[in-house]
């Protein structure tokens, strides 16, 4: 069982939407340090005072996850000003909602060097520590989208199914182990935070309430879960996936259940709330 009171918990992404949840929960939870990682200064500076102002201690960073060397230079300062990170949140991420025909240079490499590089080089700077310690916990966001192929998702889909790999294959390195180390990996299908705006959830799939997710994450981070799959369908799709003929799971995903429809209006967030470029400095 991984204790969340009297930890360090750091999340990437923290400063808004499923990161936010995540990092109030585990302060409730009783965790001794809230590390957040975010590129967007002023939901950094909002997020880091409302915790403080409830008299938890909380330090926040301006961090692009895109970036190698921001990576590397704020984890020596997290881990020189803060100490060994016991519970990692690997949660910023981005989508593109294209036909691959209209993706650019640009959507693509960001896509993979936030979802897929940064979760990897982020937990590179804090695995040392842990493993130095015997313990520690980390949770990679994944995405029901890892599961399953879905049009106008293509390069979205592809970073998270790259994701879901590193991620399992990591858990059984560390279990190899034999010490405190744990893996999460998390596979939810659409959630109402405004970064999928205007898709439509399949058949039977509900659109999943942040709090309904968060808690499932905060509980599986306690009893040491192997992965979380909500809602209750997305578990169906590895075994539909791995037992029906290509054909036919296109017809009963992408037909009956409407899976392959879900982005045809995508929207997502408003340019505004985006994510931005890289931060020119760190803060805490």
């Amino acid at each position: 069982m991984s204790q969340i009171k009297d930890k360090v918990v750091l999340v990437t992404g923290g400063a808004n939407g499923i990161g936010k949840l995540l990092g109030e929960k585990c302060l409730q939870e009783g965790a001794r340090h809230l590390v957040i990682w975010d590129i967007n200064p002023a939901n950094l500076d909002k997020t880091v005072a409302r915790f403080q102002s409830q008299g938890y201690q909380v330090s926040g960073y301006l961090v692009d996850v895109a970036d190698v060397k921001d990576i590397e230079n704020t984890a020596q300062r997290v881990l020189a000003e803060v100490g060994k990170v016991d519970i990692l949140f690997n949660n910023a991420g981005i989508v593109v909602g294209k036909l691959f025909k209209d993706h650019t240079t640009r959507d693509i490499e960001k896509t993979f060097d936030i979802n897929v590089l940064g979760v990897m080089h982020v937990t590179r700077n804090f695995l040392p520590a842990m493993l130095q310690y015997g313990s520690g916990h980390i949770v990679n966001i994944a995405s029901a989208s890892s599961l399953t192929p879905n049009p106008k998702m293509s390069v979205y889909a592809s970073s998270k199914w790259a994701v879901m790999g590193w991620s399992e294959s990591i858990r059984i390195e560390l279990e190899r182990e034999n010490r405190e180390l744990r893996v999460t990996t998390v596979c939810p299908g659409y959630i109402d935070t405004g970064m999928f705006a205007g898709t439509k959830a399949p058949l039977l799939t509900p659109i999943l309430k942040p709090e309904y997710i968060t808690d499932l994450i905060i509980r599986a981070v306690k009893k040491n879960k192997l992965f979380v799959m909500a809602p209750a369908t997305v578990h169906l799709l590895p075994p539909l996936r791995g037992i029906l003929p290509t054909r036919w799971f296109d017809f009963i995903g992408g037909k009956v259940f409407g899976i392959y429809k879900t982005m045809a209006d995508f929207v997502g967030r408003p340019p505004q709330e985006a994510v931005p470029e890289k931060p020119t400095e760190s803060v805490k």
